[in-house]
């Protein structure tokens, strides 16, 4: 008969409990709301009102109270949540068309690019000049790269002919994949190839030409999908590219390495890190 009482007790929402309930509770909030104003610059200027508001009439105080900190808590996520950059799922709706017999991009000449017999005579260091002031006004990337450097870097692309790359956005990074065939370099945002594997279009593309490197010099351009990526987030993926495979580094070198003979061990973090290290002079 006692445990049947005891639970009768408490499982009846006698009127009056619930009633000292509501004021023990409204109390505690009142006591918290007063607390948070109290510590807001303009309370001296609204003192009378607040407690007028608060002694006719609790609830509604405490309604206006918690409406105000909704919107404050809305503002606060608005401010860290930032803008969705849509450009990153572009990608992934379309696989790239099939590419017509005899027009891979691997077999691209300078010369569809650049007059060779208009620089034939020139010095490398002319021909950088040309390169750099013919490409300054248009939408692609350049580079001009010492011959004793780029045969590091087509080693290493030959060596190592895939990778990842972390590309700063607006809510963190996304990674971007590169792939390397002879002279050139695609990149591919990985989403876009776990939906479309080899049919995956390209983000970037960069075609080293090796016409004049008896001068000491090959010049690269970088093509890029202004769907996908911007002129400096095109930048950004080029540097990074050239820091990990011109080998100079050896820890870069390690995740190369890692990345293509072992990689159960390779940890996507370790990019991140080596790209937030990066100081700028």
């Amino acid at each position: 008969m006692a445990l049947g009482l005891r639970y009768f007790i408490y499982s009846v929402k006698h009127p009056r409990f619930t009633t000292l309930r509501n004021i023990m509770t409204t109390s505690s909030k009142l006591e918290k709301a007063m607390e948070n104003l109290q510590n807001n610059p303009y309370y001296e200027k609204y003192a009378d009102r607040i407690a007028a508001l608060q002694k006719t009439s609790p609830e509604e105080f405490l309604k206006r109270v918690d409406s105000q900190h909704k919107n404050k808590e809305h503002e606060k996520k608005k401010k860290f949540a930032g803008p969705v950059d849509t450009r990153q799922f572009s990608s992934v709706l379309n696989p790239k068309g099939h590419r017509s017999e005899g027009a891979s991009v691997e077999d691209k000449k300078l010369n569809d690019i650049l007059k060779l017999e208009l620089v034939l005579d020139k010095s490398a260091a002319e021909v950088q000049n040309i390169w750099e002031e013919y490409h300054k006004d248009k939408e692609v990337i350049s580079a001009t790269i010492p011959k004793d450097s780029y045969v590091s870097i087509a080693q290493n692309m030959k060596e190592f002919p895939t990778f990842l790359f972390p590309l700063p956005r607006s809510q963190g990074y996304e990674f971007i994949m590169c792939q390397s065939f002879g002279n050139a370099v695609h990149f591919t945002p990985l989403l876009a190839f776990q939906v479309h594997k080899e049919n995956a279009p390209e983000c970037l593309t960069m075609v080293h030409y090796l016409e004049l490197k008896e001068k000491g010099i090959v010049l690269m351009r970088g093509d890029y999908d202004k769907n996908v990526l911007d002129g400096k987030e095109a930048q950004c993926l080029a540097n990074q590219f050239q820091m990990y495979y011109s080998g100079k580094d050896p820890k870069k070198v390690t995740l190369l390495e890692l990345f293509n003979r072992s990689p159960d061990t390779f940890k996507h973090m370790d990019l991140i890190e080596e790209l937030e290290s990066i100081q700028l002079v």
